[in-house]
């Protein structure tokens, strides 16, 4: 029985070493994933604007060449900052107001539960940039070379540890 119990913390302990070895991976492929849907997303768009525009129309959104500019431009610039790792936090937020337009207007009528709500890429794609907004984008990232170069000019630093599960981030000032 010992050594049943010692074989489960061995695994448990090298899954764990292996899942905080790799922590990086998680925010840093999210944000690649989701910034390439949404650049692409907003590229094709940009260059048929007079189609979402029409579109739109149909869908009854007021001012629709305005909504279509903004919505196309909104996804791909804040798609290439998501690829990038600048801004994450910022950029998160037009998209997802972008999403909760997309199934407010276009899917509303095809939503009748939360299962068919949840099995909407446009609310994967919410969840995710939630996610990203919270979490930030990651050590591999312009965000975080950004903030070390900022706190190497200030007269704080930012301190970053764990907690259990729980990241803390927390500014301290430099004596």
């Amino acid at each position: 029985m010992r050594s049943i119990v010692a074989l489960a913390t061995t695994v448990y302990e090298t899954a764990v070493r292996i899942g905080t070895a790799l922590l990086p991976l998680g925010p840093t492929l999210a944000r690649f994933v989701i910034g390439w849907v949404f650049l692409l997303s907003g590229w094709g768009k940009l260059h048929d604007l007079d189609s979402v525009a029409s579109y739109f129309t149909e869908l009854g959104i007021p001012a629709p060449g305005f909504q279509a500019a903004l919505a196309s431009t909104s996804e791909f610039v804040c798609g290439a900052l998501l690829l990038a790792g600048l801004g994450t936090r910022l950029a998160v937020v037009p998209l997802i107001v972008t999403m909760i337009v997309a199934i407010r207007t276009a899917l509303w009528s095809d939503i009748d539960s939360l299962i068919t709500l949840f099995g909407k890429a446009e609310f994967l794609y919410i969840a995710m940039l939630v996610w990203l907004g919270t979490t930030g984008p990651g050590p591999l990232s312009l965000d975080r070379l950004v903030a070390r170069t900022l706190e190497r000019r200030s007269h704080f630093r930012v301190e970053r540890r764990r907690e259990g599960s729980a990241l803390v981030v927390q500014r301290v000032a430099v004596r």
